[in-house]
């Protein structure tokens, strides 16, 4: 399926309690969420058939709905069994699936609680993030001149569509500058995330990780700082200074579309993607991955 476009896949997406053909899955132009960007959304992988950490998503998803002031109108447990459908009703077993909940098209101006909340979910195979070539050698981030702004300015608590728009603007200068991905910095200039995936940095047996008090606490980053505890790993949850990078070792992207990703180079700033990125990544796939690391 890799270039055909989004709108002209086959399958079937979960919308509004329905399975729908993919091509028919569509939305009106004067929708509220695509104006005003009254939009929530996960991004959750499935290994081996199971969604990891589901329920998780699932309740995330819920909760930014309620930051942005409305309720998705399914239960946990109805969201939940949507999930398993799509991917049972696609046939897919290791794939990337994005449950969407929006404002609908009832009224077009800024106050909108009268306006419908829809639910989609739709799950397609997709790879890694990033490519197996550059994950094994680390891969390049420059600067991003886009700053996380300041929790009194934006729902960061929120997993919101509108929020990713410097995301989009910081990678794609990123990749025209010839890098995978942009590192971004926080309203008061201390190395905040990457555009999709949460940063960590590695010295011997500590390993360091940005504060997430002005962007998203990634379900993958809680999970890989358990993993690393267990590995015998010390996690400081901190405020880091941009030039502080230089006392680095290592360093390593986390999200569910990155997985655990190391980093080879960030602008000026060089790192040896070594033991702690080799443990994390084999350490994460067994986690994400248990039936297939038990059969072997």
């Amino acid at each position: 399926m890799a270039g055909v476009p989004m709108d002209q896949r086959d399958g079937w997406i979960w919308y509004n309690g329905e399975m729908v053909p993919w091509r028919d899955a569509k939305l009106h132009v004067l929708t509220h969420g695509l104006h005003y960007a009254s939009s929530v959304f996960e991004g959750q992988r499935a290994y081996g058939g199971e969604v990891f950490k589901l329920r998780e998503h699932t309740e995330r998803l819920i909760a930014s709905g309620k930051i942005l002031d409305f309720d998705i109108p399914f239960t946990a447990d109805q969201i939940d069994e949507a999930c398993r459908q799509v991917l049972a009703k696609n046939e897919l077993e290791d794939a990337y699936m994005r449950p969407i909940a929006w404002r609908g098209s009832e009224t077009i101006s800024v106050p909108a609680r009268e306006n419908k909340v829809h639910l989609a979910i739709a799950a397609w195979q997709w790879p890694s993030y990033f490519s197996p070539e550059e994950r094994l050698k680390g891969i390049r981030l420059t600067w991003s001149q886009w700053k996380r702004p300041s929790p009194e300015t934006i729902p960061c608590k929120a997993k919101a569509a509108g929020l990713y728009m410097i995301c989009t603007l910081s990678k794609h200068a990123a990749m025209d500058a010839g890098y995978a991905d942009a590192l971004m910095l926080d309203y008061r200039g201390y190395v905040a995330e990457a555009t999709g995936a949460n940063v960590f940095f590695v010295k011997g047996k500590e390993i360091t990780t940005p504060t997430p008090d002005c962007f998203l606490d990634g379900i993958t980053r809680r999970t890989v700082i358990g993993l690393a505890k267990a590995a015998g790993y010390s996690v400081t949850e901190r405020h880091i200074k941009p030039e502080e990078l230089s006392e680095f070792d290592e360093c390593f992207l986390t999200g569910t579309a990155a997985e655990v990703t190391p980093v080879a180079e960030v602008s000026e700033y060089k790192f040896t993607p070594g033991e702690a990125c080799r443990t994390l990544v084999e350490a994460y796939m067994t986690e994400v991955q248990p039936n297939k690391a038990a059969a072997e």
